[in-house]
């Protein structure tokens, strides 16, 4: 058992050598089920939600790097705060998900979301930001902290849409891998800057994606055989 903690330990602390710096695994493996989930979440799987937890749960030890010393002296504060957002969010989409669960897997069908909400989700991502800066910068994170806060309430907003089917989730990633990326690059977190980049190009593809599907749906009329021998009772 103790042979076996210690390997543990070992796993969640290495690291691949790239040139003169290196790249924590845990940070790749979390981005890598991160990018399994936005796969799942494309396709409308309900197993989304489950791989982007688990993705979650192993980035939030890498952005919080002095804390579990990984190597990393930038801690984001944003970017680990969003991981505990996304788990908490994740159970309410798998949730909701799961109850509009039909036989092949899907789940919700996207919808467009009302021009009120819309104007509602930006005054959000605007003003969350302007509020968190300040108490970011006081926890220490790193600068720019207005991209921390945009990055954070951003990642809030795009996960909430998804779980309630909003195509426009998709945009919101787009803005906040604008911003994330070079954030990442400039404090360290190659690996995950790199699956921002990445995202960034995807993020786009689902959005066509959800918005073809919802442009080519068509109402679901249940029918049933009605059975000839049973007379109808008012």
């Amino acid at each position: 058992m103790m042979d076996f903690l210690r390997w543990l330990i070992e796993a969640f602390n290495s690291q691949i050598a790239i040139g003169s710096s290196a790249l924590l695994v845990r940070e790749v493996v979390g981005n890598i089920f991160g990018l399994a989930s936005a796969v799942g979440g494309m396709r409308r799987k309900v197993w989304a939600w489950p791989i982007g937890i688990v993705g979650n749960l192993l980035l939030l030890t890498v952005f919080l790097g002095s804390i579990f010393d990984t190597g990393y002296t930038a801690n984001l504060w944003g970017q680990a705060g969003r991981q505990i957002m996304f788990i908490a969010v994740s159970v309410f989409g798998w949730y909701r998900w799961k109850q509009a669960k039909d036989g092949t897997g899907s789940a919700v069908t996207p919808q467009w979301a009302s021009g009120k909400t819309r104007l509602g989700l930006i005054a959000v991502l605007i003003l969350g930001t302007v509020a968190l800066t300040p108490i970011f910068r006081m926890l220490g994170s790193y600068e720019p902290v207005w991209a921390d806060a945009w990055t954070f309430v951003g990642s809030l907003l795009a996960t909430y849409g998804m779980a309630k089917g909003w195509v426009e989730f998709w945009l919101f990633w787009v803005a906040v891998d604008a911003v994330g990326v070079p954030l990442l690059f400039s404090a360290g977190y190659y690996a995950s800057a790199f699956m921002y980049l990445f995202y960034g190009a995807f993020t786009l593809v689902g959005f066509f994606v959800w918005a073809n599907s919802k442009r080519g749906a068509k109402p679901q009329i249940e029918t049933e055989m009605l059975d000839p021998t049973i007379s109808r009772k008012r």
